[in-house]
């Protein structure tokens, strides 16, 4: 997962610069789990007074960027080849245990998870060789 800052809507209203986590293989979003009971909070009031945007940092006294991200191995701001690097690093590691472990079924998610890891390096690979024009 990749610490950074997002916009998230809840019903109708748009709510910026929440803290998240993202997966840059199956995409899934989550409010980090240091604000969220912020965000729910905020997000029932924003609604129930019919705001359509808010933002997060305006209204939640929030934690530091680092406090917030010093478990993510990742963090928006880094060469997205070096992102998906690391990524494969750490599925190889986990691909490692798993089959010490004799998990099939983890060792099955993390071989789809190589599998598209490779293809985004791939992908990044040739736009950085072509100057970034596709």
């Amino acid at each position: 997962m990749i610490g950074t800052k997002g916009t998230l809507k809840y019903i109708r209203t748009q709510i910026h610069n929440v803290p998240i986590l993202f997966c840059p293989v199956c995409h899934r979003v989550e409010v980090h789990h240091l604000a969220q009971n912020e965000y729910e909070i905020l997000a029932e009031y924003a609604h129930g007074d019919g705001a359509y945007e808010v933002d997060f940092i305006e209204y939640v006294d929030s934690k530091t960027s680092a406090e917030l991200y010093e478990n993510c191995v990742n963090h928006e701001g880094e060469e997205p080849l070096e992102v998906v690097r690391n990524q494969i690093d750490m599925a190889l590691d986990l691909l490692t245990f798993s089959k010490q472990t004799s998990d099939l079924e983890w060792e099955e998610q993390l071989k789809k998870r190589l599998h598209i890891l490779s293809q985004r390096r791939n992908k990044l690979r040739q736009k950085n060789a072509t100057g970034g024009a596709k």
